[in-house]
């Protein structure tokens, strides 16, 4: 919830002026159970939503935390889950809220779906074993506003299945590119010098032996010869996808 729908829910009655002054400070921190100390401002400073990293969390906890972040805000993202924590969360907030995206493992919770576009990106993968993680990137987008343009399978392994792709999506305006890679991890630093938007590379775990996890991926996109790529951590869509939608978002107003 950011500053101005707090001062709404506040004009609307949907909450009255001392919950609206605690959700405008800047540290206001609210425990959850005994579990979480959860930062009702970090959304509003940031305008990411809220997303719990369920690895190492239990079903219980995690319903906890959702719970509790739903009574302020429209969405929430739960990454690395498994069949139990959605399970769970069904069972806690009703089953038309969850949806489970398969590939990543990861649940969106989103009470306004059909919010109105405020940005628009692409995204690309090299192969169909990044798509999971292309996936994590764009659940991300779609929850923070943006219309989200997709191209899987074309990696440079045959390099000119993406020239029309690529074409399609900037002829689309998309502002940012989100470009997923696992093996050497080529595929971003071409996109990258052959665009003018902002592009940013997501090494996946992809591969064999040597660097097979993502390292040779990773090491290639920081050494590009193309100045300007992004690169963010193996794996890792959540940031890649949040960090394409501040960016379009933030062009657009």
């Amino acid at each position: 919830m950011n500053v101005r729908d707090v001062l709404e829910a506040y004009r609307q009655g949907e909450i009255d002026m001392q919950r609206a002054e605690q959700l405008l400070r800047m540290d206001f921190l609210e425990r959850v159970g005994d579990h979480t100390l959860f930062d009702h401002a970090r959304e509003s400073r940031r305008g990411i939503p809220e997303v719990i990293w369920g690895e190492n969390k239990s079903p219980e906890v995690v319903a906890d935390i959702v719970k509790r972040v739903l009574e302020d805000r429209q969405a929430v993202l739960v990454s690395r889950v498994s069949p139990a924590h959605v399970d769970v969360l069904k069972r806690a907030i009703g089953a038309d809220l969850v949806t489970y995206v398969e590939g990543p493992h990861l649940i969106v919770v989103d009470k306004n779906p059909g919010r109105p576009k405020a940005g628009c990106i692409g995204v690309l993968t090299a192969g169909s074993s990044d798509i999971a993680v292309a996936e994590e990137a764009k659940a991300m987008a779609q929850v923070m506003g943006c219309e989200v343009v997709t191209e899987y399978d074309v990696g440079v392994a045959a390099i000119h299945r993406f020239l029309d792709p690529l074409s399609r999506m900037l002829d689309k305006g998309v502002d940012a590119l989100v470009v997923v890679a696992g093996m050497e991890g080529a595929l971003p630093t071409v996109v990258s010098g052959l665009v003018d938007v902002p592009v940013i590379g997501v090494p996946t775990s992809v591969g064999y032996g040597y660097g097979g996890k993502g390292e040779a991926a990773l090491m290639g996109m920081l050494q590009t010869c193309s100045p300007g790529l992004v690169v963010v951590n193996i794996d890792n869509g959540i940031a890649a996808g949040a960090t394409a939608a501040l960016i379009s978002i933030r062009r657009r107003r």
